[in-house]
């Protein structure tokens, strides 16, 4: 039988949507093991001068563990 845990993870990027959510399970990945998936909770942007200046994902990030 296995066992899962969740974690919330806050992660952002000046590129775009995916690159924030691709950094944030990266990083993750570096302290857990066993990483199964995330799910993004919410998107949000940091405007400056009515453009987009960052991307930024809530997720909650599964991990099996040992």
């Amino acid at each position: 039988m296995a066992v899962a845990k969740v974690i919330e993870v806050t992660a952002g990027s000046k590129k775009s949507l995916q690159d924030a959510i691709e950094q944030g399970v990266a990083k993750a990945s570096e302290t857990l093991e066993h990483v199964e998936g995330a799910w993004v909770q919410d998107i949000k942007v940091s405007c400056k001068n009515g453009k987009i200046e960052e991307w930024r994902v809530n997720m909650k990030v599964t991990f099996v563990l040992n």
